[in-house]
């Protein structure tokens, strides 16, 4: 088979795939309830996808260069804490967001460090950062478990309070910075890169990519969109919480998976995330409109990631043929 007629077949059915995963959703559910496609619920649909979707696309990205990392969740839930201190010590918002963001960074810049300077394997080095993220969390959080509360009460003002289309400002600004990565992704360097380095680290060196120093920057991106994340989430709940970010990892794999992302590297789209990451929202939602309980939703988290693993599989093997 023709290489480039292949690659236009996967991406044709992997379009397809997708957007026909998110249709069946909304059909199934809205026509168990009409109250699923009503306005409130879609626009709560969206606000609460913000921190998946800050989440998910950069690590599409970092998944293209055949990386992981599954300290996301423990990004989120530490930076929600340092920023729900920082507001309540008398910081204003944009110098807590700030340092919030920064921190971010320079966890992202660790991570890196781990992977690609001391080569520790990125499913143990990011598991380690999530651990150590999440107890730090707990330490800096009262009685050690505790939620931060007595935030002002304009907190919500960037994650919930209706802006434009009914829509806070958080939406808009997670817009912004998933066109920012998709112009990553498809217009740069870095997300040429990326793709090649996931394709074949080895090649890629030898014709001239920095591996080291692409990877890195991927892992920095990841942190600051999960600290940015974390501040999101800190705006919905009105509280700190060290915990809010716990099984992030997993449904932001389901949902770059979804988007058709291989595990293994060496393709994917941010925009495709993005309606994966609607895919996994809107089932959710569905499942709570029909009073599911949280262990059957975990259930079907794990079906619908096995199922997106095997169609790549099979999509791979019919390209190979």
């Amino acid at each position: 088979m023709n290489l480039n007629r292949s690659i236009s077949w996967k991406s044709t059915f992997k379009n397809l795939y997708v957007f026909s995963v998110l249709a069946l959703i909304i059909i199934i559910f809205s026509s168990i309830s009409s109250n699923f496609i009503g306005a409130p619920n879609i626009t709560n649909i969206i606000r609460q996808s913000v921190p998946l979707l800050l989440v998910s696309t950069s690590v599409t990205l970092l998944m293209m260069s055949g990386n992981i990392d599954l300290s996301v969740g423990g990004i989120l839930g530490l930076c929600s804490v340092v920023f729900s201190i920082m507001i309540n010590a008398g910081s204003g918002y944009f110098m807590a967001a700030v340092l919030t963001l920064l921190l971010g960074v320079f966890i992202g810049f660790f991570n890196g460090f781990l992977v690609v300077r001391l080569r520790i394997v990125p499913v143990i080095a990011t598991l380690a950062t999530m651990s150590l993220c999440v107890g730090l969390g707990k330490l800096m959080s009262p009685g050690g478990i505790g939620l931060i509360k007595g935030l002002p009460e304009d907190i919500v003002g960037f994650g919930r309070t209706p802006f434009l289309l009914r829509l806070p400002i958080s939406v808009y600004v997670a817009a912004a910075v998933i066109i920012v990565l998709v112009v990553l992704q498809r217009k740069t360097l870095l997300g040429k890169y990326a793709a090649a380095i996931g394709g074949n680290s080895t090649a890629a060196e030898l014709s001239g990519i920095n591996v080291v120093k692409t990877v890195w920057l991927l892992y920095v991106i990841v942190g600051l969109c999960a600290a940015l994340a974390g501040i999101t989430r800190t705006s919905l709940l009105s509280l700190g919480d060290p915990v809010t970010g716990m099984g992030m990892e997993m449904d932001a794999m389901i949902a770059v998976v979804l988007g058709g992302t291989s595990f293994s590297g060496g393709e994917g789209s941010v925009a495709r995330t993005v309606i994966g990451v609607l895919v996994l929202m809107c089932l959710t939602a569905g499942m709570q409109v029909i009073g599911a309980e949280a262990y059957y939703q975990t259930i079907v988290k794990g079906i619908v990631l096995i199922i997106a693993v095997v169609v790549d599989v099979l999509v791979k093997e019919k390209i190979d043929d």
